[in-house]
């Protein structure tokens, strides 16, 4: 029910953006999680399917931006950086809470992998 795109291998400063299709019959709010080697997966950024109550990790605020257009959501990721380096996830829940833990979400993406080079 969730089908994530526009991952890719860019350099230093490039940007890139993700793309997630959902079913709006389950959405009530919508999130990116991201897992680099080695590490547990990492919230990322998250809003109500409305657009509103946008959430962002520290790490990425200032250089992602997370928006809707229709049944798709977006993720678009300026400045990236190598430690941004990760398979990024979109997931989605029936709940309009918009939350930072992977338990808030019943529905996830299969993963797109991000690859920022030095």
């Amino acid at each position: 029910q969730l089908q994530a795109s526009g991952g890719g291998l860019v350099q230093a400063g490039d940007s890139l953006r993700l793309s997630c299709a959902a079913s709006e019959r389950i959405v009530g709010s919508v999130g990116w999680f991201r897992q680099a080697p080695g590490k547990e997966r990492e919230f990322v950024a998250t809003m109500k399917w409305s657009g509103f109550g946008r959430v962002y990790s520290d790490s990425v605020k200032g250089r992602f931006t997370l928006s809707r257009d229709g049944a798709a959501m977006y993720l678009q990721m300026n400045s990236l950086k190598p430690e941004d380096t990760a398979v990024y996830y979109c997931a989605a829940s029936s709940s309009d809470m918009v939350s930072k833990l992977e338990a808030g979400y019943s529905y996830w993406g299969q993963g797109t992998q991000v690859t920022v080079s030095s």
